[in-house]
């Protein structure tokens, strides 16, 4: 077995857990491999002896690792789908960081998801992706997102319009701060945070988000991602912002776009006892009455 681990570089309270985590690998006999700039912060911050194999790109990981372990975040395990892309790797989230929907193991639970891991006692959840596609190329190959699609005003003073199409037919002209366009995944991040509803992983659903709407009456819609949804965008200024997940880009009016579901899926892993409902009733703390 060969595991891959990936980190954020700056974060000095990761470092621990990351020592623990290769100390468990090495005790079972696991071969690790470390992100190569990780490793470059590591080597001056570590208390402990480091692996020198390491990994920067796609190309390296697929076929040749096992399971790729991410410590920190939600944000840190969305950077890895770039790396991650359509090989089927499992992402195993370690969260040192605060919500932690996506990274659902704990950081004192290292040694645990290590033997579980050998023992074969644990899930794949598959998470279905977002795609961006334009008339020129803005992303790169990974044009595609786990949470979202973001389309926002650039400048903090005016609204832009956001004219929406499902398969050619007109849905709405969004006069708004910006429309997100989530997956079940993403309908617990930005989404959830402007009124979006929920949506369960597997059921198939974007949900289309207005970011601060002119009209009141405009609300989320719920539609299934077998649609091709197009936009055409407007406004004073010339430019606006494209995000997939944390990556923004600015580009004009001139650029097209159109959202697809990806024809990939991205392998979560999750402990056995775990599971999204689990997920939910923690992290937003429901039935959790807080006089006590």
């Amino acid at each position: 077995m060969k595991i891959a681990i990936y980190g954020r570089s700056g974060s000095t309270s990761v470092v621990p857990y990351v020592d623990l985590l290769i100390a468990e690998l090495k005790k079972a006999g696991i071969e690790s491999l470390l992100y190569h700039p990780f490793y470059n912060y590591l080597k001056h911050n570590s208390n402990i002896a480091l692996t020198k194999n390491t990994f920067t790109s796609h190309d390296e990981l697929k076929g040749n690792v096992d399971f790729l372990f991410t410590l920190g975040g939600d944000g840190t395990m969305l950077d890895t789908i770039s790396l991650v892309r359509d090989s089927g790797i499992p992402i195993v989230g370690i969260n040192t960081g605060r919500l932690g929907f996506l990274a659902t193991i704990s950081k004192d639970d290292i040694a645990k998801c290590v033997e579980t891991i050998l023992q074969g006692r644990y899930d794949i959840d598959q998470r279905s992706l977002i795609r961006l596609e334009t008339n020129t190329p803005i992303f790169g190959e990974v044009n595609y997102a786990l949470n979202e699609i973001t389309i926002h005003k650039k400048d903090s003073s005016t609204m832009i319009i956001i004219h929406t199409y499902l398969n050619g037919e007109f849905l709405n002209s969004y006069w708004a701060d910006g429309l997100i366009i989530a997956t079940p995944t993403g309908s617990t991040a930005y989404s959830l945070s402007c009124g979006g509803p929920i949506i369960f992983p597997r059921s198939g659903n974007f949900v289309i988000t207005p970011i601060s709407p002119h009209n009141l009456n405009v609300r989320p819609v719920i539609l299934s991602d077998s649609n091709t949804i197009t936009f055409e965008v407007e406004g004073r200024s010339s430019y606006f912002l494209v995000t997939l997940d944390s990556r923004t880009e600015i580009i004009d009016s001139s650029v097209q776009l159109a959202v697809r579901k990806e024809n990939f899926e991205i392998n979560l892993l999750r402990l056995n006892n775990e599971n999204y409902l689990t997920t939910l009733r923690n992290k937003l703390m429901w039935g959790l009455d807080t006089r006590n």
